[in-house]
């Protein structure tokens, strides 16, 4: 459970009613994206490149990521940012800080596929504290706040209880490969895995494929080569559901890192483990 005595230097957190006027206050900002999404879902988008030719961004993610960041400086004027349009570079430091992901697989909002997500965590003492995940055009609301569970729409949510790879359904993001330098470890992996898991699913969306291991839809998932944004709110979602949040190496899982392996069973989160050790460095010849 959330331990309030922890949070006292912090007034907005230091009861439980502080606590949940701020889930409720972000909640609506999230949710007035959200109308902006499905608004601009089916228009014509400014689309412009970033790092490399697959990483999309438009206007509608910054314009969302504005009403999140600006709203909540209005209630919350000492809060910190790290988020992926304008506040990428900022430090995880002890102060509240909001991770954001304004509009998660832009690819997919491009090509007016709905499968995309507004993901918001808030981290207090470089822990995470509470989550926030929304599909606003499947109205999908997956929430968390630390110790209380995650739901989906106001009901709990739970991982899958799979603990073999054989009976597993295993997500991959394959499109990262489009990377030459990443290309022979997501290849790899993906063809390790095929033969051992009964389904690869491969979504274009990191923020929605944590809130499907979540609810038990997808078994486990391994994602790297990624930011904060992209993981910490569905990291939460899915350790109040009752999974493995790891490194994808072992160890323990790292905001700003952002590299993880996760299922919903310890087991599973081994045998993916494993197959990660025995494809690491190989390289993939295609004839």
């Amino acid at each position: 459970m959330v331990n309030f005595a922890e949070l006292q230097a912090f007034p907005e957190f230091s009861t439980e009613e502080n606590l949940q006027e701020c889930f409720n206050y972000v909640l609506d900002l999230v949710k007035k994206g959200g109308e902006v999404i499905v608004e601009g879902f089916t228009k014509t988008k400014l689309v412009k490149t970033k790092e490399f030719a697959a990483d999309l961004v438009t206007e509608y993610d910054q314009k969302v990521e504005d009403i999140i960041i600006e709203g909540i400086r209005v209630k919350y004027p000492n809060h910190k940012f790290i988020a992926e349009e304008s506040a990428a570079k900022n430090p995880l430091g002890h102060q509240p800080t909001w991770i954001i992901d304004p509009i998660d697989g832009t690819t997919n909002f491009v090509h007016s596929n709905p499968l995309i997500a507004i993901s918001v965590a808030l981290a207090v003492d470089k822990k995470l504290l509470m989550a926030i995940c929304f599909n606003p055009m499947h109205s999908e609301l997956y929430t968390a706040v630390k110790g209380r569970g995650a739901y989906l729409n106001g009901d709990r949510i739970h991982c899958s209880p799979t603990t073999e790879l054989k009976h597993s359904v295993i997500a991959v993001e394959v499109s990262i490969a489009w990377v030459e330098r990443f290309r022979d470890d997501v290849i790899g992996r993906t063809l390790a895995l095929s033969s051992k898991a009964i389904g690869i699913r491969s979504l274009g969306t990191i923020v929605l494929t944590l809130c499907y291991v979540a609810r038990g839809s997808i078994d486990a998932y391994q994602m790297e080569y990624l930011q904060p944004w992209d993981i910490a709110a569905g990291a939460l979602l899915i350790q109040e559901a009752g999974g493995i949040v790891q490194n994808h190496r072992g160890g323990p899982y790292d905001i700003m890192e952002a590299k993880v392996l996760v299922a919903g069973t310890q087991e599973l989160y081994d045998e993916m483990l494993a197959v990660n050790r025995e494809c690491e460095g190989k390289t993939i010849t295609f004839t």
